[in-house]
C-alpha cells in the first residue's frame, strides 16, 4: 500500500503531466489566434480586382476569419477540461473547441465531436471502451484540480492504479459560489443531459424538468452542438434563443460565447418585434385577454374594418371633367385585391390600380377618347396625382402600420367594439388604455400578428417599384453567374443571399445582427426557455420565427404562473405541429439542496399541484429558516448582513413584491455600508419580484414578505415554488406578517420531520 507521501508525489506528477499538456494547448491557441488575426487584417486591407467574383471571395474570407477570431477569443477560460484513457492505450483530451498542432495531430477535441460523447455517457456498467475519465479543473491557464473516474478497473496497471486522483468534480462545481452569471456545464454534463444535447435537430423537442435540473443550460449547449454538427444548415440562417425577460438574458449571455458560438440572437418576449423593447406589463386580466387565441381573430377583423365602401357615389372633378366613384367600383376593386391573398398593405396596390383603371375608363368615355393601352396608362398616371382621387382611395383603403393599427384598437372604444363584438363590455374596458401609454410585453404578439396581416407599406409609385424589382432581378441574375464562376468558395450561398448579404450597406453586418433586426427572418433553430409561460398569441409569434419547426422547448408546468399561459404542452403546440413533438424529462435537481426542496415541494402539493418534483443530488446544510421582522427596514438590513457573513462569497437574491421592492433596495444599500463582504463585492445582493427571478439562481435567497409578494400573482403557489427553489445553499423567509397558510404548513411539517 502506498504511503501518503508517495500518493502526494504521484498526484503531483499527474498535475505536472497535465500542466505540460495544457501549456502546449495554450501555446498553440495563441499561435492560431495570431495567424487568424493576420489573415483577417490581410483580407480587409489587400486590394481586390473590380469584379463581383473577387468581391465575393474577399467578403467570404472576411466573414470566415472574423467568426473564427471571435470563437478563439471567447474560449480561453477552461479551454481543456477532460481526458479519456481508452482500452487501446489511446488518450484523448476534450475541450471547448478542437485544436491540433502544426502537424494536424489533435491536442484537444471539440466536446461536440462524436468521439467526445463517451466523456459524458460512459458508465461503469457501459464504459464504451473508457478505462479512465479525468476531469481537469483549470484557472488562468493553470491546472487547479484533477478528478478521475475509473470505469474498467481491471484495465488499470499497477502504475496507473497509483495515479488515480481527485474529488467529485460535479459536486465541486455545484458547491461553488455563484457569480450572478450562468456558467456553462461543458465539463460536467451528465448522461441524461448529453442525450438531449445530441438528439435529432428536426422537429420540436420539449425538455421538461423541475427547478435546478439544468433545462436552460442544456438547451444552450444543444444550440452550440447543433451549430457544430449542422453548421451548414443552421449557421446560415442563425439561431434564436427566447427568454422570459432581460434579467434572464443577462444571466445567460456568456454561455454560448464560452462554448465558441457568437452568432446566436438572444431575445426576451418583450423584444421579439424589431424596434420595440417592451418592459411594461398589463394587469393579469388584460394580459390573459391579449394572450388568448381569439385576439388573432380580433386583429384580423380590425384589419378588414380598415377597408371602407362609400354609401353613395362620390363626384370627382378632374380638369373640368366630372366623373363618379361608385360603391360598386370600390367593391369590385376590393374583391380583386382580396383575391390576390396578399397582406393588406400589399393588396392595397392592386386595389388602387384597379380603381384608377376604372376611373380612367370613365374619364376616357366622358372625353370621348379611344382607350388604348397608352391612353389608359397616361390617364391613370394623371389620376394618381390628383389630390381628391388620392384622398378617396385612402379613405377606402388607408395604409396602416402595425403600430397604428394596434394603438387604435387599444385606445379607441368604437374600433375595439367593432373588431371584438364577442368580448363583453367589461373585457373590452380591460383592454383599453390611454393614448401614449408604453407598449407592454403582451402587446408584442399583437404587433407581430398585425404585421403579418398588414405587410409592408408600399412606398413610391408603381413605376419606381417596378424599376426596383427589375434592378433586383438583374442583380440576382448577375450574382448567380458570378457565383457559378467562383467555384467551391461560393458553394454555400445562393444568388439571392449574396445580393441580400453582400450588396449595399449591410454587407459586413453579422447574420445574428441582421436576423435580430428583421421580423420576418426565418431561423434555422429556435430555443424557447420558460416556455410554460407563453400564451397562445406568443406561440403564434414564436412559430413564425422558424418555419422548419426545428425547435427546443424547455419549461416546467409546475412553475407556470403567467396569466393566459397555455395549459399544457399539447394545448400550446398542437395548433402548430399537431402531435408531432417529442417530450423528454430531466429528473435530477443539481441546484437546490434537498432540505429546501422538501419544503418547496410540499407547499406545491398543498396547493393542489401534483407535478413530479426532481430529486436533489445534495442534502444541504441548512433547513428553511424563518425570520420574524419587527421593523421591515432595520431588521431586513440585519438579516441581509448576516446572510453575507454565512455564505462569505457569492450572491444573495432578495425577492419581494413590487410594493416592497423599495424597502429591499434600501436594505441592500444600508447593509453594504455595514458589512465588508458586501462592500468589497465578495458577496453581491440584488432584488427581484417573483416574476423577474424566474430562471435565475443564487447562493442564498431571502424571500421578503411572501404574503404581499404573492398578493397580485395570477398563480401564487407556482410563484412561491419558483422563489423557494432559486437558492443553491440557503433559503430565508423574512416577514412582518403571518406567512401564507400553505407555506407555514409546509415549513412546520418539515420541521417535525
Amino acid at each position: 500500500m502506498s504511503s501518503n507521501g508517495e500518493t502526494a508525489q504521484a498526484n503531483q506528477r499527474q498535475f505536472s503531466i497535465e500542466q505540460t499538456h495544457l501549456d502546449e494547448v495554450y501555446q498553440r491557441l495563441d499561435q492560431v489566434r495570431e495567424d487568424v488575426a493576420h489573415r483577417l487584417e490581410r483580407a480587409i486591407s489587400d486590394p481586390i480586382a473590380g469584379t463581383p467574383g473577387s468581391r465575393t471571395e474577399r467578403d467570404a474570407l472576411v466573414a470566415l476569419h472574423g467568426r473564427r477570431l471571435r470563437e478563439l477569443d471567447s474560449v480561453d477560460d477552461r479551454l481543456c477540461f477532460g481526458r479519456l484513457d481508452l482500452v487501446d492505450d489511446v488518450r484523448r483530451y476534450v475541450g471547448r473547441i478542437g485544436i491540433s498542432d502544426t502537424h494536424q495531430n489533435p491536442l484537444v477535441m471539440d466536446w461536440r465531436a462524436d468521439a467526445a460523447a463517451p466523456f459524458y455517457r460512459a458508465t461503469a456498467a457501459d464504459p464504451e471502451g473508457v478505462v479512465r475519465r479525468r476531469h481537469i479543473a483549470t484557472a488562468n491557464r493553470q491546472v487547479t484540480g484533477l478528478d478521475d473516474d475509473v470505469l474498467i478497473i481491471d484495465a488499470l496497471t499497477d502504475e496507473t492504479r497509483e495515479t488515480v486522483t481527485g474529488n467529485d468534480s460535479l459536486l465541486t462545481a455545484l458547491d461553488s459560489a455563484r457569480t450572478g452569471r450562468m456558467r456553462d456545464i461543458v465539463s460536467t454534463i451528465q448522461a441524461e443531459q448529453d442525450v438531449i444535447i445530441r438528439s435529432e435537430s428536426r422537429g420540436v423537442l420539449v425538455v421538461q424538468g423541475g427547478p435546478g435540473t439544468g433545462k436552460s443550460v442544456v438547451a444552450l449547449h444543444r444550440v452550440a452542438y447543433l451549430l457544430y454538427a449542422q453548421r451548414d444548415r443552421i449557421a446560415r440562417s442563425g439561431a434564436l434563443v427566447v427568454g422570459p425577460n432581460d434579467d434572464f438574458l443577462s444571466y445567460i449571455d456568456k454561455v454560448l460565447p464560452a462554448l465558441g458560438e457568437t452568432g446566436v440572437v438572444l431575445a426576451s418576449l418583450g423584444h421579439l418585434y424589431p424596434g420595440i423593447n417592451a418592459t411594461a406589463t398589463d394587469t393579469n386580466e388584460a394580459a390573459a385577454l391579449k394572450g388568448s387565441a381569439l385576439m388573432a381573430d380580433v386583429i384580423k377583423t380590425a384589419v378588414a374594418n380598415r377597408r371602407r365602401v362609400p354609401k353613395a357615389p362620390i363626384t370627382l372633378r378632374i380638369d373640368g371633367v366630372v366623373i363618379e366613384l361608385t360603391p360598386s367600383d370600390v367593391q369590385a376593386a376590393m374583391r380583386r385585391a382580396r383575391d390576390t391573398r396578399r397582406p393588406y398593405n400589399v393588396a392595397r396596390t392592386t386595389f388602387a390600380k384597379d380603381l384608377l383603371s376604372r376611373l380612367a375608363a370613365r374619364m376616357a368615355d366622358k372625353m370621348r377618347l379611344n382607350l388604348d393601352p397608352e391612353t389608359l396608362q397616361g390617364l391613370v398616371a394623371d389620376l394618381r396625382e390628383e389630390r381628391d382621387v388620392k384622398r378617396e382611395i385612402n379613405l377606402c383603403w388607408m395604409p396602416r402600420s402595425p403600430e397604428q393599427l394596434i394603438s387604435e384598437l387599444l385606445t379607441n372604444p368604437g374600433i375595439l367594439a367593432a373588431a371584438a363584438p364577442s368580448l363583453s363590455a367589461q373585457e373590452r374596458a380591460c383592454l383599453l388604455r390611454a393614448p401614449g401609454d408604453p407598449w407592454t410585453v403582451s402587446d408584442i404578439p399583437l404587433l407581430d400578428e398585425a404585421a403579418e396581416l398588414l405587410g409592408d407599406i408600399v412606398t413610391g409609385n408603381g413605376a419606381a417599384n417596378s424599376a426596383q424589382a427589375a434592378e433586383r432581378a438583374r442583380e440576382v441574375a448577375f450574382a448567380a453567374q458570378t457565383l457559378a464562376d467562383s467555384g467551391p468558395a461560393a458553394a454555400m450561398i445562393t444568388a439571392e443571399q449574396y445580393v441580400d448579404r453582400f450588396a449595399g450597406p449591410d454587407a459586413y453586418v453579422p447574420v445574428a445582427e441582421r436576423a435580430g433586426a428583421d421580423r420576418t427572418w426565418a431561423y434555422g433553430h429556435v430555443v424557447v426557455d420558460e416556455a410554460q409561460e407563453l400564451t397562445p398569441m406568443q406561440w403564434r409569434t414564436i412559430m413564425r420565427k422558424c418555419p422548419s419547426k426545428s425547435m427546443t422547448i424547455v419549461g416546467d408546468p409546475a412553475q407556470r404562473s403567467a396569466p393566459g399561459a397555455a395549459g399544457s404542452w399539447s394545448d400550446a403546440l398542437s395548433p402548430h405541429v399537431q402531435d408531432r413533438f417529442r417530450l423528454t424529462e430531466l429528473t435530477i435537481n443539481y441546484r437546490t439542496p434537498q432540505a429546501i426542496m422538501n419544503t418547496a415541494s410540499l407547499a406545491l402539493r398543498l396547493s393542489g399541484t401534483h407535478d413530479t418534483t426532481p430529486k436533489s443530488v445534495r442534502p444541504g446544510r441548512w433547513p428553511v429558516e424563518v425570520v420574524e421582522l419587527d421593523d421591515l427596514d432595520a431588521d431586513l438590513v440585519a438579516t441581509l448582513a448576516r446572510e453575507a457573513d454565512l455564505i462569505e462569497f457569492g450572491t444573495i437574491g432578495l425577492i419581494a413584491g413590487p410594493d416592497d421592492l423599495k424597502h429591499v433596495v434600501s436594505a441592500i444599500e444600508a447593509a453594504t455600508v455595514i458589512n465588508p463582504l458586501l462592500a468589497d463585492g465578495r458577496v453581491r445582493a440584488s432584488a427581484y419580484t417573483p416574476t423577474q427571478v424566474k430562471g435565475l439562481e443564487f447562493d442564498s435567497i431571502v424571500l421578503c414578505q411572501p404574503t404581499s409578494a404573492l398578493a397580485d400573482s395570477a398563480n401564487p403557489a407556482h410563484d412561491l415554488y419558483v422563489a423557494m427553489t432559486r437558492p443553491t445553499q440557503r433559503l430565508v423567509i423574512a416577514s412582518t406578517m403571518p406567512l401564507p397558510p400553505l407555506l407555514a404548513q409546509a415549513i412546520d411539517a418539515n420541521l417535525v420531520e
